[in-house]
């Protein structure tokens, strides 16, 4: 098999082990949600911006002739220079240097000094030197083991305060970075719930979503800063994406209205108690703002019908609700749980066949189940265009979130899938 890779890929392809052996072909762009014929016509018979040559040519040769021994993959990667544990300058120079090597957003930051750290870790009752979690590092080629300390760092150039620090470890630990390395401008929404939601303060009502609450916007950031340090925000080594996405500077950080809801908490649901303090994280790539209501239609029709605008990928969706919404769906729709109203939309939200599989990212990813035999993949791939399917068939997969005040009723979906929550009160 010949290693292909666009030519955008082209630093993480030549420092790819697997692809050693045998020269790297380059197609001129991308190839994903391009058709079988634009692949063909405009990639394989196009020229290899590499070599000037047409990439099904070098197919061919690379297949049918012997190929020269490549260098080795040590020759092949650029190495950085040696780390420095201690740096010193002005604070400008300080914060220059800082961007500079990537370790920032591009906005200002605390500089972490000695006593800032110190002050971060009394956060915490754990070990400075306790391990949190690993990263792959692609720019030292090893396993990054991060621990106690190390958060408390980029804790600090967030601006983080030291009660904020247990919010931050218990994000740390779910191993997951803010940022994706694809070329789709995925976002994320971190979600608090408990008792350090007051605690700390942090904004669950009017304006949740705004940069407006200091615990809100420092801990999002926090999570992003740790994913750069971690080295996600490499271009075109660890970050491809095409636009990017602003909602990364702070993650979409915000508690649960819990005292407003008429609904379980959202960690409730997840399994865990009503006391215990619980950060979530959710990630996705679309997302819906409610655009009102009709008068004469219920409301979870109508939220049903604009719900059904998004890509039903995976079957994942979350909902994000003002708390009129929730009493309204309750108390005057009788959707006594957040399961019933779920249950509703997975069963009633429905969309033509040929729509479903028409979109060639999810006919890609989708298909392959289909030709397994995986339900219900297999059944939809054979029904006719015109006929229509649940693409949310899985209740569960369908989160629902009560944030805002009590002004207006507003919602917002999206096709953020639930990834992962982690207890707070762990890392106290």
């Amino acid at each position: 098999m010949a290693p292909i890779s666009a030519r955008t890929m082209e630093a993480v392809a030549r420092t790819d082990p697997r692809a050693m052996v045998l020269p790297i072909i380059y197609t001129p762009n991308p190839v994903i949600g391009v058709s079988p014929e634009v692949i063909y016509q405009k990639l394989l018979e196009g020229n290899d911006p590499e070599t000037g040559k047409p990439v099904i040519d070098e197919i061919i040769e690379v297949l049918t002739r012997p190929q020269k021994k490549k260098k080795s993959e040590s020759d092949l990667i650029d190495k950085p220079g040696p780390r420095e544990k201690n740096i010193s300058g002005t604070e400008d120079k300080l914060q220059q240097l800082f961007y500079d090597r990537g370790w920032t957003d591009g906005l200002p930051i605390i500089l972490p000094t000695e006593e800032r750290v110190e002050r971060m870790l009394q956060g915490t009752g754990h070990s400075t030197d306790e391990e949190v979690g690993q990263v792959y590092d692609r720019d030292h080629h090893e396993i990054i083991k991060y621990t106690i300390r190390d958060i408390a760092l980029t804790a600090v150039m967030a601006g983080a305060k030291p009660e904020y620090f247990p919010v931050i470890l218990a994000i740390a630990s779910i191993r997951q970075s803010s940022l994706t390395p694809s070329t789709t401008a995925f976002g994320n929404l971190l979600l608090v719930n408990g008792p350090v939601r007051n605690q700390l303060k942090m904004n669950s009502g009017i304006g949740a979503f705004s940069p407006i609450n200091q615990a809100n916007s420092v801990i999002g950031r926090a999570w992003t800063l740790m994913s750069i340090c971690w080295g996600y925000a490499r271009v075109k080594r660890t970050l491809w994406s095409s636009q990017g996405c602003n909602d990364l500077y702070n993650n979409m950080c915000v508690a649960e209205n819990e005292e407003r809801s008429v609904w379980t908490p959202f960690h409730v649901d997840k399994g865990f108690k009503p006391e215990e303090s619980v950060v979530s994280i959710f990630r996705g790539w679309a997302f819906v703002n409610s655009i009102g209501c009709a008068a004469n239609r219920p409301l979870s029709e109508e939220l049903g019908r604009q719900f059904a605008a998004l890509p039903p990928l995976g079957s994942r969706a979350t909902i994000v609700i003002d708390p009129l919404i929730a009493a309204n769906l309750k108390d005057n729709e009788g959707f006594a749980t957040k399961l019933d109203y779920c249950r509703h939309l997975s069963q009633n939200i429905k969309i033509k066949a040929g729509d479903y599989w028409k979109t060639d990212h999810i006919n890609m990813l989708l298909s392959s189940q289909a030709i397994k035999g995986i339900e219900p993949f297999a059944t939809w791939k054979s029904l006719s265009n015109e006929a229509m399917i649940a693409p949310f068939y899985i209740p569960e997969n369908i989160n629902l979130i009560v944030v805002g005040g009590e002004t207006s009723p507003l919602w917002k979906a999206s096709e953020y899938g639930y990834i992962g929550s982690a207890s707070v009160d762990k890392w106290r």
